[in-house]
């Protein structure tokens, strides 16, 4: 896998997940990894429709936690570490839980919660650093995703329109 979608916060927004998910397939995303706050199952299930391997973690808001789990059973607790096109992911749902040690061995950390864009380049050791806003718009009113690059470890944030 080259190219992986980045996707967090949609908060129910099920308009927006749509959007995102076409844009990311249409960009040529092969996996999508969501960070959590799908916040019900039936938002989730837009989510699924992603053509391509799936890796997501519960964020603050997913108070349906069985029902989303029934949804899609590897559903994760964060912070956890996804070895994706020889890759080391090391996600959680805020910044806040990402272990120290992961900026260590990780090629790049990626969170949401903020509903906050966050893109600080891989350089040297440190691993990239990425939050790719809110796919929602609630907050900000500027939904976006992010593709990252597996093979190079840069991410581009996309707007979702």
């Amino acid at each position: 896998m080259k190219k992986l979608a980045i996707l967090s916060d949609t908060h129910d927004h099920l308009d927006r997940i749509a959007k995102a998910v076409a844009l990311l397939q249409g960009r040529g995303a092969e996996g999508l990894l969501h960070l959590g706050d799908f916040v019900a199952p039936f938002a989730m299930k837009l989510v699924i429709k992603f053509n391509g391997p799936l890796y997501m973690i519960y964020g603050n808001n997913d108070g349906e936690k069985s029902g989303l789990k029934k949804l899609f059973p590897e559903l994760k607790d964060g912070p956890c570490v996804f070895e994706i096109g020889n890759r080391k992911l090391g996600v959680a749902h805020s910044v806040e839980e990402i272990p120290q040690e992961y900026r260590g061995f990780c090629d790049g950390v990626l969170y949401g919660h903020s509903h906050t864009r966050v893109h600080i380049p891989k350089d040297g050791a440190r691993p990239l650093e990425l939050n790719p806003g809110e796919g929602c718009g609630w907050l900000t009113g500027k939904p976006s995703c992010a593709m990252l690059d597996l093979e190079t470890m840069t991410a581009e944030i996309l707007e979702i329109e």
